[in-house]
């Protein structure tokens, strides 16, 4: 296997994990620059040194005006060096399954905030002072001003409000969760899409490097045949 030497540890690597100084992004190359004051753009540096250097732009690049990194992006990071997948490992988490009572709260604020209940309930009001007025002629168990039918009404909607305030925070929750996560998926996503760039412009200039060396084989190879053609015609002068 044809190994190289970089040019920051003099270490040997295989050729597979060469990387042209020119072929880095500029930030990350003052990084090594800092470092190592001596590399250059014609200078060559293996993918594993590299990888320091980016999880070290990385860490900078998304620290916030306090000067630290969130608990997020310390995940992302990790995510990023352990090159896994962040969606697949928040598939993975575990998550609490709801007790009854916030299964009772999604039920009711449901329900109650659809067209049914509100029909139901008109319809309801409606038969209780149909049934109070008319059928037991004002005299009934609940006979007008309602009395009755307002300590229902008022314990309904004392009751149902705070159920309903449990399920919207319940829903606060997951949308919490939710935006936490495309963050992360995001920014995950922009970090690649980087690296990706920079592994096509790395692979250009590897793939240009290749052929300006052919070229120069070439042209090494048509002067030795000129010369030996040279040669060949002077001999048959000499003759």
């Amino acid at each position: 296997m044809d190994n190289f030497t970089s040019d920051i540890s003099g270490q040997q690597f295989p050729l597979e994990q060469r990387i042209l100084g020119a072929s880095i992004r500029q930030p990350i190359f003052k990084l090594i620059r800092k470092e190592y004051p001596n590399f250059g753009k014609d200078k060559y540096i293996a993918a594993t040194e590299l990888t320091r250097f980016k999880e070290a732009y990385i860490t900078e690049f998304l620290k916030d005006e306090s000067g630290q990194l969130s608990q997020l992006d310390q995940q992302v990071i990790q995510s990023f060096k352990d090159n896994k997948v962040i969606s697949a490992s928040m598939d993975n988490d575990g998550v609490t399954a709801a007790s009854v009572g916030e299964r009772v709260a999604d039920k009711v604020a449901e329900f109650g905030g659809s067209w049914t209940f509100i029909i139901s309930f008109v319809v309801f009001l409606l038969i209780w002072i149909a049934v109070n007025m008319y059928w037991l002629n004002n005299k009934g168990f609940d006979p007008y001003p309602f009395i009755l039918l307002n300590l229902i009404l008022s314990c309904v909607a004392a009751l149902q409000a705070p159920v309903i305030m449990m399920s919207q925070n319940r829903q606060e929750a997951k949308d919490r969760e939710r935006a936490r996560n495309d963050y992360m998926v995001n920014l995950k996503a922009e970090l690649e899409i980087r690296e990706l760039h920079e592994k096509i412009d790395h692979l250009i200039i590897r793939k240009e490097q290749e052929l300006v060396d052919v070229q120069r084989d070439q042209v090494e190879k048509l002067g030795f045949l000129l010369q030996k053609m040279e040669k060949i015609e002077e001999a048959f002068k000499n003759k």
